[in-house]
C-alpha cells in the first residue's frame, strides 16, 4: 500500500494561482506553479511562506504558460527549488517570455511605488527580479506531447493537446497504477487559431477546471460587433482600445481584424499592437506551426497588416496620433501593462471605446469596467470612466459548461473522485450538480490548502 498526497495550493475556490502538490514515496511533483491574481486577499497569498518544503519538490509539470499557471516559478527558484520544470516546447517558450516580462513589471511597479510613495511597504520590493526569472529558465526541460515519460518504475506522465493557448496540454500522471488527470485550462472545439482539444479516456482521479462551469458562451456576431465598433470609432475620430491577453487572444484578434479587412468589411484603419510580450509570442507561432491552424502565408500577411509598437516612445506617438485607430494592448484584465498608459490618457473621453474580450476575474480592473464602475484606480490615482465599455464574451479561450461536459464524455471508467478547480464558487457548484446528474460521479470542491490522501495498491 502506497500513500499519495495531493495538496491544493492554488486554483481552489478561485480561478487563479494554479498549484497542485503531489507527494509520493518515489518523488514529489508540482502541477503548475501560478501566481494569484485579482482580489487583494488573493494577491496577498503570493507573499505568504510556501506551505510545503520547496527543496523536496522534484518536478514541476506545466499544463500551459499563462501567468496564473507559471508566474510563481521565479519565486519558487528564489526559495530553493532546483528540480526540473517540464512542459511542451511552445509552453516553455511562452513561459520564458511571460516570466521575463512579469519580472520587469514587478521591478517597474516597485520603483514607481517607491518614487511616488503609494506603497505601504518601505521600501516596496518586486515579487521577483529579472535575475531570478532568468536563473529559473535554466531548469526548463521540454517534453513531447503524446509521449509517456517514465520517472520511476511506478510513475510516468504524458502531455496531451488541449487547445486554449499554443502549447497547452492536459496532464495524465500514472502513479502506482492509478491515473491522475489534470485538465489544465480546456480550450474550445471551434477556435480561430487552434485545433480542438483532445479528450482523456481514463481517469481514476480527475482535477477539472470549472471557469465557465455555470454558463454557455453566447451566440455572438463577433464580426458584426467589431465592424460596428470600428465604424463608430471612425465616425467619432476616436480610439478603440482593446485590452488583451498577450498569449492567444492578441493573435486571435489580429487574425479576426485581418480577415475583416481581407473581406472588405472594414477600411484600412490603423491597427496598433502594443504588447511587447504579445509581439514575442507571435514569434512562437512562427516557430511552432504544427500547434496551430495558420499557414506561414497567412501568418506573415496578418502580421504585415498591423502596426507593431516596439518602444514606449512609440506608445506615446500612438496616443498622440490624431487618426481614428484601434489599439490592442496588454493586459487582458487591465491589471497592468501598456493598456494602462492608454487608459490614463483616454478613459475620461466619452468618445473612447473600450472592448473587453475575455474572462475578467474578481478584483481586476477589467471586472470593475465590466460592472460599470464610474472610476478606475491605477498608478496610485483615480481616473473617471467616461469611455464606453463593450464586451465580447464568446472570444473566451475556455470551454463553457457544454464544452467541459463534452471533454469528459470519453472517459470510459467511473472516476473514484472528481475535484473541481480553477473556478469561482457559483461556477463550481453549478458544474458539480451537472456532472453528478449527467454521469453520477462523486464530485468534490476542495478548499485552498486542503490536503487529500489516497492509499493506493
Amino acid at each position: 500500500m502506497k500513500t499519495v498526497t495531493v495538496q491544493f495550493l492554488g486554483a481552489a475556490g478561485t480561478v487563479t494561482g494554479s498549484k497542485f502538490y503531489i507527494e509520493t514515496p518515489d518523488g514529489n511533483f508540482l502541477i503548475d506553479c501560478g501566481m494569484f491574481q485579482g482580489l487583494k486577499e488573493l494577491r496577498e497569498e503570493n507573499w505568504k511562506p510556501f506551505s510545503v518544503d520547496i527543496t523536496k519538490i522534484d518536478y514541476v509539470l506545466l499544463t500551459h504558460a499563462h501567468l496564473d499557471h507559471t508566474g510563481y516559478l521565479p519565486r519558487l527558484f528564489s526559495e530553493g527549488f532546483r528540480g526540473k520544470i517540464i512542459g511542451t516546447s511552445p509552453t516553455l517558450a511562452i513561459t520564458e517570455i511571460i516570466l521575463l516580462d512579469s519580472a520587469k513589471i514587478h521591478e517597474e511597479e516597485a520603483d514607481r511605488a517607491n518614487e511616488e510613495g503609494y506603497s505601504k511597504h518601505q521600501p516596496a520590493k518586486p515579487f521577483y527580479t529579472s535575475k531570478e526569472a532568468e536563473a529559473t529558465l535554466h531548469l526548463f526541460k521540454n517534453a513531447e506531447k503524446d509521449t509517456w515519460i517514465t520517472l520511476t518504475k511506478d510513475i510516468q506522465y504524458r502531455f496531451r493537446y488541449n487547445g486554449h493557448i499554443i502549447g497547452a496540454t492536459f496532464i495524465e500522471l500514472d502513479v502506482y497504477g492509478k491515473r491522475f488527470v489534470f485538465s489544465g485550462d480546456i480550450g474550445r472545439t471551434e477556435d480561430a487559431l487552434l485545433f480542438p482539444p483532445e479528450k482523456p479516456k481514463w481517469a481514476d482521479f480527475l482535477f477539472l477546471e470549472s471557469t465557465y462551469g455555470n454558463r454557455l458562451h453566447p451566440e455572438e456576431d463577433i464580426e458584426g460587433i467589431l465592424v460596428q465598433l470600428i465604424q463608430k470609432t471612425i465616425r467619432e475620430r476616436s480610439t478603440l482600445i482593446i485590452p488583451s491577453f498577450a498569449v492567444e487572444r492578441l493573435q486571435t484578434l489580429m487574425y479576426l481584424l485581418w480577415e475583416l479587412y481581407q473581406k472588405n468589411k472594414i477600411p484600412n484603419i490603423p491597427i496598433f499592437i502594443d504588447s511587447p510580450m504579445g509581439n514575442n509570442v507571435l514569434s512562437v507561432f512562427e516557430r511552432f506551426p504544427d500547434w496551430h491552424k495558420l499557414s506561414p502565408e497567412q501568418f506573415h500577411a496578418m502580421s504585415n497588416r498591423m502596426n507593431i509598437v516596439t518602444s514606449y516612445k512609440e506608445t506615446w506617438e500612438t496616443i498622440d496620433d490624431p487618426r481614428p485607430k484601434v489599439v490592442i494592448a496588454g493586459s487582458g484584465m487591465v491589471t497592468g501593462g501598456r493598456v494602462l498608459t492608454y487608459l490614463k490618457q483616454l478613459i475620461d473621453n466619452p468618445t473612447t471605446n473600450i472592448l473587453l474580450v475575455g474572462y475578467q476575474a474578481e478584483g481586476t480592473r477589467g471586472r470593475q469596467l465590466l460592472e460599470g464602475t464610474h472610476e478606475l484606480k491605477f498608478f496610485g490615482k483615480y481616473y473617471p470612466v467616461n469611455a464606453s465599455v463593450h464586451h465580447i464574451e464568446s472570444l473566451s479561450a475556455h470551454a463553457d459548461q457544454n464544452g467541459l461536459l463534452d471533454w469528459v464524455s470519453n472517459i470510459k471508467n467511473t472516476p473514484e473522485e472528481v475535484f473541481l478547480i480553477h473556478g469561482e464558487a457559483t461556477a463550481q457548484d453549478s458544474l458539480r450538480v451537472k456532472l453528478r446528474d449527467t454521469f453520477g460521479w462523486r464530485i468534490s470542491i476542495p478548499k485552498l490548502y486542503e490536503k487529500r490522501r489516497f492509499n493506493i495498491g
